[in-house]
């Protein structure tokens, strides 16, 4: 046991001490928010340039003076010469286009839009919006229909989620906690991928420069297994625990800012809004991370994070000892692919029937036993706890990781005792199984 907690000691230490690790742990919660303010920054911008002038051509007579200009697009109507104004768009800058609305556009309800390259999507669909109001209200004016009076009539129901537990009733939301899910099966299906690899490296490193060869002539073969495995992982998980901490400190520094109403409301002005619309879009802001915050405040936070460090370790364990096996059995990297795709078959299943059945059944019978399945429960649990997952399920799916990592270091344990110091010749999957059944 010393030689593992010696072994574990030097594995920890060694990355812990390394530049990288400083760099990585300390500019990732950094990168994230950069990310954060760019893509907001970005989509203020591209607001700001994406204004569009459409040309319309109204052969049908039926739109004059009733397609209104707004902040992202104007309307300008020009001549009947198609031919001339299809040239000034050929000839002229920015995001110009030409409308052209046919005689018998109320029958056939097409239209054309012309630009040198492709409209954008919001362009297209404010465009069919306004053409589509149009026809709506002179429907409603051949059918009496006042259209103040029917757009009067617009019910909102606001449903509250509850959960009912032995507790008594508590919030829930299903939009952040589908949200959470789909980032976590992201985290931990590349983080297990990324901490399996390093130790699978590690181990081939240290097999092809012989440095193995003095290790065990003092500790036993899985003796530095489970060191180099262990050590490994307590680096992920100090690596984690230290950008939950900056990630969560930075963004509550970054959310204080956004939030400003002010600052907010100067930048729309700056965009040239008038002062009702400031007001409207400003109280529209705030009502969005109004929202955000509330439907963030539903979600057990403190559970989710706790099952997460648990899992990421366990599912590590277990995967790192197969990576292990398999640096133990190949003497570089390259010869590492056709070992590799078994091993991730599980894993990849369950990650991509993440975004899918789990998220829509996180309570159905494939979602209970994928998170039972040791191989498949690290992704397939984290998924459904921020649905709310009963204890009992928890602690089952945990005891069960633990005795599949049990098992697959016992299996990979007996593997990496002999490949560990076979050198020249080309593993096969026959040669693992000889290795496993060979006793000494």
């Amino acid at each position: 046991m010393n030689k593992i907690l010696l072994i574990i000691k030097r594995e920890y230490l060694s990355r812990v001490k390394k530049k990288s690790f400083l760099l990585v742990t300390f500019l990732v919660p950094l990168f994230l928010i950069g990310i954060y303010a760019l893509t907001i920054y970005l989509t203020a911008k591209s607001f700001e340039s994406n204004h569009a002038v459409v040309h319309l051509i109204d052969q049908s007579g039926l739109f004059a003076g009733k397609m209104n200009n707004n902040e992202q697009i104007t309307f300008l109507e020009v001549s009947d010469d198609i031919a001339k104004e299809k040239a000034r768009i050929l000839n002229e800058e920015g995001k110009t286009f030409l409308l052209i609305i046919p005689p018998d556009m109320a029958e056939s309800a097409q239209v054309e839009l012309f630009a040198k390259e492709t409209a954008s999507l919001g362009v297209q669909g404010d465009v069919s919006n306004q053409l589509e109001q149009v026809l709506r209200d002179i429907a409603y004016a051949e059918a009496g229909i006042d259209r103040a009076t029917v757009e009067s009539i617009n019910p909102e129901v606001h449903l509250s989620a509850k959960e009912i537990t032995e507790e008594g009733e508590k919030d829930s939301s299903a939009g952040a906690a589908m949200g959470i899910a789909m980032s976590l099966s992201i985290v931990v299906y590349i983080c297990l991928f990324l901490y399996g690899a390093q130790v699978m490296r590690g181990i081939i490193e240290e097999k092809s420069s012989r440095i193995v060869e003095v290790i065990i002539s003092s500790v036993k073969p899985f003796q530095l297994m489970m060191g180099k495995i262990i050590g490994i992982g307590l680096v992920g998980l100090t690596q984690f625990i230290l950008w939950i901490v900056l990630s969560s400190s930075l963004m509550g520094v970054a959310s204080v800012g956004m939030t400003d109403g002010q600052e907010i409301r100067k930048q729309l002005t700056e965009q040239g809004l008038s002062g009702d619309e400031v007001q409207e879009v400003a109280k529209s802001q705030d009502g969005m991370f109004s929202k955000v915050t509330q439907e963030l405040g539903k979600v057990d936070f403190q559970t989710i994070v706790i099952t997460f460090l648990l899992y990421f370790f366990g599912g590590y364990l277990l995967y790192s000892a197969l990576f292990a096996a398999v640096g133990s059995a190949v003497d570089s990297e390259t010869e590492t692919q056709q070992f590799m795709f078994p091993i991730t078959i599980p894993l990849l299943f369950t990650y991509i029937l993440s975004f899918g059945v789990l998220i829509n059944d996180p309570h159905g019978p494939l979602s209970f036993w994928l998170s039972m399945i040791p191989f498949t429960s690290p992704i397939a649990m984290l998924v459904r706890v921020p649905f709310g997952v009963p204890t009992w399920e928890i602690v089952l799916s945990l005891v069960l990781l633990v005795g599949g990592f049990i098992l697959t270091t016992w299996v990979a344990g007996r593997i990496y005792r002999v490949g560990i110091l076979m050198y020249g010749k080309k593993a096969s999957y026959k040669e693992l199984v000889k290795w496993f059944r060979y006793k000494g």
